[in-house]
């Protein structure tokens, strides 16, 4: 039987097993959130799958120190060694081009879960423009706008296998932007994975 064209379902997806090494560094940022279970499912409509997969991603550091951008989105979540790619300092932002407009519910990111950090000004937006002259922010933890995209209300977070699920509201993008302006632990930025 067919469902209803409202039937929603729990977000369903796997999990990379915790890695976590070494001695946590205290994380002080003012905007962090408290510890407590992470996110790990929220609704979507009946049917929704992964259309980021295999699809390909674009850089602000087009020449990442490690990795290659296509880690993104290549469904390894693992947060060992050579699954993750590294982009420079400051202000950096990966980019999924869906290859045509979808109805986005949810975003879910993973940066290095390696280390207990958190990251800078992490940005979640979505658009028509490939340039994202005009674009929709649905996540945004920079609480001094220092990334230049406007003061967020969203909380810092630690980084685990968990990564992060946002809620897209399903708005209408065929472009993904993500950005993060360093960490905790260092000054660069980090992706392993964007479903």
């Amino acid at each position: 039987a067919n469902a209803p064209a409202d039937a929603m379902m729990d977000l369903v997806t796997e999990f990379p097993i915790p890695m976590f090494i070494g001695t946590p560094v205290p994380v002080k940022l003012s905007n962090l959130e408290p510890p407590g279970k992470p996110k790990l499912t929220m609704p979507v409509p009946v049917g929704s799958k992964n259309v980021a997969l295999g699809k390909t991603v674009t850089s602000s550091d087009p020449e990442p120190t490690i990795g290659d951008l296509d880690f993104v989105t290549d469904g390894d979540k693992d947060g060992g060694d050579g699954y993750f790619v590294e982009l420079g300092f400051d202000t950096q932002w990966v980019q999924i081009d869906l290859e045509k407009e979808y109805n986005i519910h949810a975003i879910l990111a993973w940066h290095f879960h390696k280390a207990a950090c958190a990251y800078y000004d992490v940005i979640v937006q979505v658009s028509n423009d490939p340039t994202f002259n005009e674009a929709t922010t649905l996540y945004n933890s920079d609480d001094d706008n220092s990334s230049k995209l406007g003061i967020g209300k969203d909380p810092a977070y630690i980084e685990t296998n968990h990564g992060r699920i946002i809620d897209a509201k399903g708005s209408k993008a065929r472009y993904v932007r993500l950005y993060s302006n360093g960490n905790t632990a260092n000054d660069l930025n980090h992706y392993i994975e964007v479903e």
